[in-house]
């Protein structure tokens, strides 16, 4: 029997896929990237036709020797990278390594999967094929471009702002369109404007019916005129003039895309958009199920595509058909209609990939984050499968001294895919019954209820919002979205406020710098033109070399002329009420690779630092100390006592009844110098325990 050797890209994958297949295969992985351009230069050779430099990344040598030691044993070499142009462009560089002993020439082949299990990975052993140059070329345009704008921009906001800022295509229009909402938040004046209802009875039942307008829809921009209205009807009876009754039909939402993951993970869960992916590519790798042994729950992660494979389809609805009835299943593909076909159409929609293996049968097998995602996906894609809710709707026109005021009633008569999804705005959604009414009913009026309101201004981004953006505009892949908002943050441009996002004093610096300087850069046409002409890159039909051609000369005379015009801003540290006990200034928060901490202003000649703490608003139940917040390795925070070692007290969420503390959470605590040991302490040892799945 032939010896194959199988390249993947995770550890996860190499156990998953390890379990189908006998011990003629060899498994292992890339961990990632092996090849790529250097961090120390720019890696571009603007000067011969914008060649990139590869090298082997640093602490990689190894890893790839011994991939090379396993080819030379096999008969057969698999490449088997994710489906997209990073995991082509995986391959790509790992073949050309390979290729270097020619006993490997022609033996390798490039293989690709939706979904991790037994028969998907059969079936592509079935059908190798060449690396795609398509897809290597789309990925090699992106890099060197996102290459040449972060290395030739970021050195300038370091010499004209800060040190440690960066730049980059998809980061500095994302960070301009929050900004540009900022603006407009500040800028906006609110009008006033007036709302009227009247309180009518219908026998024992009392309705209230919204005033419409006089032979058009109206809205009062104030009280006298609502008052003019209210005088004009004075206690006069209101008269049925119109009654509509309809259907209204809901339809079943579409399976996920890796953007609508992000966003309804962020507002049904609460998840960052990190964490989404994070979270998803355990489940897309493989996790460990009671009784089923190490699996892929769902099918590849990275996708805007909402087409769903003919065979998931079917079984889909055959399920729903045993376990719901045949009136739920739906009568026709609710397949989204795309205009064009992208290279992440090649995959399906995010679906689970076992029906059979439902949330509540996996739950005590996953962490309880792990769960709530996979239950989410799960019943997403069932719901794509069913027949849509439907609702009896009902509206009344009312008329009396000539205005018109409408009634509205609905109730739903079938539930479809609400059975098992549904969203924010369905929670919300109540039926509403009116009572038995026939044309010329005449209402008695009971009185008025006139509401002042004035105008709202935009609503500050979320990261669902902020998603739902940047695929609306074209900004960035569906792969981006995560690492660019957190590029943001951890680059002070944004703050997360529960959940809304600010713009920086910082970030307002820096966008206003991009945007006089690099309009181009920032402009949202341009971004997604650029995306467009990537996809074209993939189809084959552009040479990747001349978006590049065409591009970096306006971007290399931009940041010449910026060097040479633009002042030095400076950016003011926050200073803290807490005292250098070295020099008696007031210390000031810096920003670290590790977050924040407080520094002298003094440096040099005063460098004295202490760590950046907060209260917790709270006293210890414990022993009655303040407790403070503070944060695990993995950067999640907890709560402490401010008392350790005297008291150990630690716990992942607010206790409910603590008594409030006399210092405010936020507040910075200062921490005594005979603390600092056991604090370090603290957090690295004795941090909670990653809570799993209880409910």
């Amino acid at each position: 029997m032939a010896n194959s050797l199988i390249i993947v890209e995770s550890p996860a994958k190499v156990k998953t896929i390890s379990k189908f297949l006998g011990k003629n295969y060899t498994i292992d992985a890339t961990m990632g990237h092996l090849i790529d351009m250097p961090k120390s230069s720019l890696g571009v050779d603007v000067e011969h036709d914008y060649e990139p430099k590869y090298i082997t990344i640093r602490g990689k040598g190894e890893l790839l020797s011994k991939l090379k030691k396993e080819a030379k044993k096999a008969d057969k070499i698999y490449l088997a990278t994710d489906p997209d142009r990073e995991g082509e462009a995986i391959s790509w560089h790992l073949k050309n390594e390979l290729d270097k002993d020619k006993n490997n020439q022609n033996k390798i082949s490039r293989i690709s999967f939706n979904e991790i299990t037994k028969n998907a990975v059969k079936t592509a052993l079935k059908n190798p094929r060449e690396i795609d140059m398509n897809l290597v070329n789309a990925q090699q345009a992106r890099r060197v471009m996102d290459r040449l704008v972060g290395y030739t921009i970021s050195p300038l906001l370091w010499k004209k702002i800060r040190k440690g800022l960066s730049a980059g295509r998809v980061q500095s229009a994302a960070l301009k369109l929050i900004a540009d909402r900022e603006n407009e938040i500040a800028g906006f004046v609110p009008e006033e404007y007036w709302s009227l209802d009247a309180e009518l009875e219908a026998g024992r039942k009392k309705l209230m019916a919204a005033f419409y307008g006089k032979g058009k829809k109206q809205v009062p921009a104030n009280e006298a005129e609502v008052q003019e209205i209210i005088d004009a009807i004075g206690s006069e009876d209101f008269i049925v003039s119109d009654i509509r009754r309809s259907e209204r039909r809901k339809k079943a939402p579409l399976p996920f895309t890796t953007s609508t993951m992000q966003q309804e993970a962020a507002k049904l869960l609460g998840f960052p958009t990190s964490k989404t992916m994070r979270i998803a590519q355990s489940l897309y790798e493989g996790v460990n199920v009671k009784d089923h042994g190490t699996i892929g729950l769902i099918t590849y992660l990275r996708t805007d595509s909402t087409r769903i494979a003919e065979e998931a389809d079917a079984q889909a609805k055959a399920f729903i058909a045993e376990k719901y009835g045949d009136a739920y299943v739906a009568s026709e593909n609710q397949e989204k209609k795309q205009g064009e076909v992208r290279i992440q159409d090649a995959h399906e929609a995010i679906r689970p990939t076992y029906l059979t293996i439902s949330p509540q049968e996996a739950k005590e097998s996953l962490q309880r984050d792990e769960f709530r995602l996979y239950q989410l996906i799960y019943h997403r894609f069932l719901a794509s499968r069913m027949q849509p809710a439907v609702y009896d709707t009902e509206s009344v026109r009312l008329d009396a001294a000539g205005y018109t005021f409408t009634l509205s009633g609905s109730r739903r008569k079938f539930d479809g895919f609400l059975t098992v999804y549904m969203s924010e705005e369905d929670k919300v959604e109540k039926d509403v019954s009116l009572p038995e009414l026939e044309v010329g009913a005449r209402l008695k009026n009971a009185g008025f209820h006139p509401e002042q309101h004035f105008t709202q201004p935009p609503a500050h981004y979320t990261e669902a919002s902020l998603v739902k953006a940047l695929e609306e505009d074209g900004i960035g892949r569906p792969s981006t979205y995560a690492p660019t908002i957190g590029t943001l943050l951890a680059r002070r441009y944004i703050t997360k406020e529960k959940k809304n996002i600010f713009v920086t004093e910082l970030g307002q610096a820096v966008n206003e710098m991009m945007v006089g300087n690099f309009p181009q850069i920032v402009d949202t046409a341009f971004t997604a033109n650029m995306e467009s002409l990537l996809d074209s890159v993939a189809d084959g039909q552009i040479e990747w070399k001349t978006i590049i051609e065409n591009f970096y000369p306006d971007l290399e005379e931009a940041v010449n002329k910026a060097n040479e015009e633009v002042e030095k801003i400076t950016i003011k540290d926050e200073e803290t009420d807490v005292v250098c006990d070295k020099c008696g200034r007031h210390m000031v928060i810096k920003y670290g690779p590790h977050g924040k901490f407080l520094a002298c202003p003094g440096f040099p000649e005063c460098r004295n630092t202490k760590p950046y703490i907060e209260y917790a608003g709270f006293l210890c139940p414990s022993c009655g100390r303040e407790c403070i917040k503070r944060r695990s390795k993995k950067g999640r925070i907890f709560y402490s006592c401010s008392g350790y070692p005297d008291c150990s007290y630690m716990t992942w969420t607010k206790p409910k009844d603590a008594a409030a503390g006399k210092k405010k959470e936020g507040d910075i605590y200062v921490m005594p110098d005979t603390a600092d040991k056991n604090m370090a302490e603290q957090a690295a040892i004795t941090e909670p325990q990653e809570p799993k799945e209880s409910n």
